[in-house]
């Protein structure tokens, strides 16, 4: 039954030239991925260099420059895949035929890219303005394709997904170069209201940092079962905010300590009956 069945020969000389010349694409290709992945990390640098030379927002800048790094990677890959004879028309559209699975898979992360595009575009905050979103709040330090990074005051990182940024309310606090300044201060009913309300005005607007336009007010606002209750509003620049805030609350303590000015706390009275 086999006695005439033979193995085919095999064509060492078409295996040899097989082998070269896949082996010398391969070769190749390393080679051009090495070198294209060193021509645009150069590339990315010098770009870099020109948007800090530039008046470019900086929120643009950490957007443009990993977008960019991006599209020259995929550019090179498809570059490199062709040395292969594979079409790239063919690999893209193979890719696009994958695109609704990878869609899915992906949507977050195109929802994040989306909310870049939207914050770049309509710009609700900036690299360097302090916000309050998603129950953190901080110092914008860069705003990347995906996410963007705060900074807290006590020097923690927060990464917060974009989508989450452009879908949903935020507070920012350095929108504008002014904010009007709020303290709810108190004094005892025996104190001279008309004294503590001078007091008041005296110190709020020969502070240095509270702007004399628009002027500085002080209201009495409410007869409480313990105390009166004053509101005190000025504006300061926005980023002189907090350091007015503290050396008026400092300097509020201190002058009614000297006026003999009492700040009431809550007292509870307690009425013992002696049983007979």
């Amino acid at each position: 039954m086999f006695k005439d069945f033979k193995l085919p020969e095999f064509n060492y000389e078409q295996f040899y030239d097989v082998v070269v010349v896949y082996g010398l694409k391969v070769i190749i290709s390393l080679i051009l991925l090495f070198v294209g992945l060193k021509l645009i990390k150069w590339f990315i640098k010098r770009i870099n260099r020109r948007l800090d030379k530039s008046k470019i927002d900086p929120s643009l800048k950490s957007f443009l420059s990993p977008l960019i790094r991006v599209i020259l990677k995929i550019t090179l890959l498809l570059s490199i895949i062709s040395m292969f004879g594979v079409e790239v028309t063919s690999f893209i559209a193979l890719l696009g035929s994958f695109g609704f699975a990878i869609g899915l898979a992906l949507q977050g992360s195109l929802s994040n890219f989306a909310g870049g595009v939207l914050i770049l575009l309509f710009k609700p905050f900036k690299v360097g303005d302090y916000i309050e979103a998603q129950g953190f709040s901080g110092t914008v330090k860069d705003i990347h394709i995906f996410y963007t990074i705060l900074s807290t005051p006590d020097n923690k990182k927060i990464v917060i997904p974009n989508s989450g940024l452009s879908n949903a309310s935020l507070i920012n606090y350095s929108a504008y170069p002014t904010r009007r300044l709020e303290l709810k201060l108190s004094c005892s009913y025996e104190n001279d209201t008309l004294m503590v309300k001078q007091i008041l005005e005296k110190l709020i607007s020969d502070h240095p940092l509270i702007l004399k336009d628009p002027k500085p007010v002080v209201y009495l606002n409410e007869y409480v079962n313990n105390s009166i209750n004053f509101i005190v509003r000025g504006w300061a620049k926005s980023s002189d905010y907090w350091k007015a805030y503290y050396e008026l609350m400092l300097s509020v303590k201190g002058e009614f300590d000297r006026q003999g000015i009492s700040i009431p706390y809550p007292q509870l009275d307690v009425h013992m009956k002696s049983e007979k």
